[in-house]
């Protein structure tokens, strides 16, 4: 089963990170206020990167990773894609 990474920008500029099987389904629910505690305050505009993985440990692992990552590396990574 498919899982996909993704990364929205919110209206004050910041990245959220996270994964799902169903990405426009998971920014709708961010956009509700059902998502994440953190989307509920920093409300996302936009998704501006997504990845797709095999399997849910995958996505998860890069997940981590790119959560450690500063601002300016994920930019990086976001214009890349």
């Amino acid at each position: 089963m498919k899982y996909y990474l993704y990364i929205l920008q919110t209206t004050d500029n910041t990245l959220y990170c996270g994964i799902a099987r169903d990405v426009q389904k998971r920014f709708q629910e961010h956009l509700s206020g059902k998502g994440a505690k953190y989307t509920r305050s920093h409300k996302p505009l936009k998704i501006v990167y997504t990845k797709e993985f095999e399997n849910k440990s995958e996505a998860l692992k890069e997940e981590i990773r790119i959560k450690k990552l500063s601002k300016k590396e994920k930019l990086r990574l976001i214009s890349k894609n």
